[in-house]
């Protein structure tokens, strides 16, 4: 396969394929991805591309890269829902091509481990997955690789080239999710003494090379910030006090130190990080190659510079008490590199043993049973009122491929990688086509959606009992926000007292009986409820959850 084609070629059209699944079977998924969107909608709305906003509220989580480019889509497209999917996804691309373009530039003779390290970067399990997803860390993670990229071009002798690329880097890292950038790429720039080990091409004396590097890395994280400031600063003044202090402070020094939710022990990135990187971690010749490649880094630099790299963020994301998966993904292009390296540099791991193969190919025969198996077996549990919908039938796609690679297995690295990277792919494929009953009826919120915008076109005021993470604004293309109640003290009465004519979203785990609600839907497990102000107004508590 991977002899026909350019292999670049090969990996963009599995993008294409795993994202044109997700697009066609998959809704937007509550609450991140609708909100994100809600908040693009919303700045689109206003004409207000300075400042977020969502529901009314300026929105300080997330700075505005993501939510531009979603702009740019609409600007060429019209407001639709598949262009801003499609952002994400195409900076997962990118990545591939900036992690190939890594390796060229820390191993310039070793051509197989800038054609290895795409395929052991896209494989990763849960790199594949989160490429469907419309969220912030792949903008993230192509920032990183374009910085690190950048410290290697000025470490190679091109000053000026590098530490602009680094500070373009930096500036839109910013951009894309806050100064949490800088933890990526900036101990690859401090630590150059440990991992370059010569002198940079300058000709000058080792004080002078020094002086010269972390002045250079001191100007491009100054010219990243300004261009992070020619945002932060108007849209601060624009958004006021609060805002400014959020984006200021609140979702970079005060987020490090003591995180708003995701507490996980110290120790639970040590233990999930294996599963990530499934199904490299089941391939026995990779990791003896890979204890092999271990024993000689001290001599190779390169390595040092990838050990640098992961083991700084994965050390400190570690510490911080808030920790989510997809933190990590700027570094899965590291664990790539050195993967790729110890792949290209051992013999052991070109032809597949019975081992790998039983490892490997047992692993997509096992979820392609298990998902068939869901369907016609009787589990001795509770299953969700949804669990039928499930077409488990769609597991025959990993369940060939693990065949294939259990009888075949592959006769070179060069075929075996594609092979291997297919399973994860198929794999993902299979999952949304299974699930996409269940996505588009369980877990579908555009019929609540298209409800209230009904509502808000007939002059009803909105109410949501409960928090409000703007999960309907965009897929309804509401105009105005939703009034918030049962959080605050008396929120419920003076909605009620002042909208005797609105409409109130309210859910339920069992709905109550002693009225009729306008309408009511089914999300999750949940039942959800509309009710007219004058049923809250009779029947106090009604909007409780019970």
């Amino acid at each position: 396969m991977s002899d026909r084609l350019p292999q670049w070629i090969l990996w963009t059209g599995l993008t294409v394929a795993i994202v044109g699944i997700a697009l066609i079977t998959r809704p937007l998924l509550p609450v991140d991805e609708t909100r994100y969107l809600a908040v693009a909608w919303e700045m689109w709305m206003r004409g207000d591309f300075l400042v977020p906003h969502l529901n009314g509220a300026t929105y300080s989580h997330k700075p505005p890269l993501l939510f531009w480019l979603m702009h740019a889509g609409w600007w060429a497209f019209g407001v639709n829902e598949w262009t801003p999917r499609l952002v994400a996804p195409l900076f997962a691309l990118g990545s591939l091509f900036l992690t190939a373009r890594l390796a060229r530039q820390v191993w310039p003779d070793d051509h197989r481990a800038a054609a290895y390290a795409p395929w052991l970067l896209f494989g990763c399990g849960f790199w594949t997955l989160f490429t469907t997803l419309t969220m912030f860390d792949m903008m993230l993670a192509f920032f990183a690789v374009a910085g690190i990229s950048g410290i290697l071009t000025a470490w190679r002798g091109e000053r000026l080239k590098g530490f602009a690329v680094l500070a373009i880097a930096i500036g839109l890292g910013v951009l894309a999710k806050g100064p949490a950038i800088l933890l990526h790429v900036l101990p690859v720039a401090l630590s150059v003494p440990w991992w370059g080990g010569r002198e940079p091409e300058d000709g000058g004396t080792v004080r002078q090379t020094w002086l010269g590097w972390y002045a250079g890395t001191l100007g491009a994280v100054v010219a990243g910030t300004v261009i992070a400031l020619a945002w932060a600063v108007p849209a601060g003044i624009a958004g006021g006090e609060v805002y400014r202090d959020a984006i200021f402070w609140g979702q970079s020094a005060g987020r490090m130190v003591e995180s708003f939710a995701h507490r996980r022990a110290w120790w639970w990135y040590l233990a999930v990080f294996p599963g990530l990187i499934l199904p490299w971690v089941l391939w026995p010749s990779l990791w003896h190659a890979a204890g092999q490649g271990f024993r000689r880094a001290g001599r190779d630099l390169g390595q040092r510079f990838c050990a640098v790299w992961f083991a700084v963020a994965f050390a400190v994301f570690s510490m911080i008490s808030g920790k989510q998966l997809h933190y990590l993904l700027p570094e899965f292009p590291a664990v790539a590199l050195l993967l790729a390296r110890w792949l290209s540099n051992s013999q052991l791991a070109d032809r597949s043993t019975p081992l790998d193969r039983l490892l490997i190919g047992g692993l997509g025969a096992m979820l392609g049973l298990v998902m068939i198996a869901a369907e016609f077996v009787a589990l001795p549990w509770r299953l969700p009122a949804w669990f039928p919908l499930l077409e488990g039938g769609w597991g025959v796609m990993p369940l060939a491929v693990g065949l294939w690679i259990l009888l075949r297995g592959w006769p070179t690295a060069e075929r075996g990688l594609p092979l291997v990277a297919l399973l994860p792919v198929v794999t993902v494929v299979a999952v949304h086509l299974a699930a996409e009953p269940v996505l588009n009826s369980v877990y579908n919120l555009r019929p609540i959606a298209r409800h209230l915008k009904e509502l808000e076109n007939g002059g009803a005021p909105l109410a949501n009992f409960g928090k409000y993470h703007g999960q309907y604004h965009f897929l309804g293309r509401l105009e105005k926000p939703i009034a918030v109640m049962g959080v605050l003290q008396d929120d419920q009465e003076q909605f009620l007292k002042a909208h005797p004519n609105g409409r109130i979203v309210a859910y339920y785990d069992n709905l109550p009986d002693q009225a009729d609600p306008v309408a009511t839907y089914t999300f999750r497990q949940r039942t959800v409820a509309i009710w007219t102000a004058q049923t809250m107004i009779d029947h106090p508590g009604i909007g409780d959850r019970r």
